[in-house]
């Protein structure tokens, strides 16, 4: 099943809230978000050859972006995103799903906004795109089974 981008991007928020009240963790900022999207989508594409959601993400120059979702929550600037319950997810997600949104959380998680931008812009997807163009599932898919799962298995 095909999720918004929006509703993955409201799990991550959610996730992280839940974190942020149990231990060590701050806010997750639009720039780190969308390269968590980034992340799910690749590791989804990867693992399932389905994508994880139905949003197209786009080269911007600091990185993969999902354009809807960065309007979301431009308002924030830089600044973290503060969870509240009207963005509690309002999908359901399969267990391999979940599974691959929490190692997408943990994994990528632990870095800072900025370093998971830097990641991107060594990363196929990213270079191989024009600017402002559909990065294609299809590279995203290939990049990801190379470097990410084909590496981890």
């Amino acid at each position: 099943m095909k999720h918004s981008a929006s509703d993955v991007a409201r799990w991550f928020l959610w996730r992280n809230d839940a974190e942020m009240r149990t231990g060590d963790s701050e806010y997750i900022s639009n720039l780190k978000l969308q390269k968590l999207l980034y992340y799910a989508q690749g590791i989804y594409l990867a693992l399932s050859g389905k994508k994880l959601f139905s949003d197209n993400l786009i080269a911007w120059a600091h990185g993969p972006v999902v354009v809807d979702v960065y309007h979301e929550y431009c308002s924030n600037g830089s600044r973290g995103i503060e969870y509240n319950e009207s963005l509690r997810p309002k999908e359901k997600y399969s267990k391999e799903e979940r599974n691959v949104l929490e190692q997408v959380y943990n994994y990528f998680g632990q870095y800072s906004a900025w370093k998971l931008r830097n990641m991107t812009h060594e990363e196929r997807p990213w270079l191989e795109t024009p600017q402002n163009h559909v990065i294609s599932p299809k590279l995203i898919k290939e990049y990801f089974l190379e470097e990410y799962v084909r590496e981890s298995a």
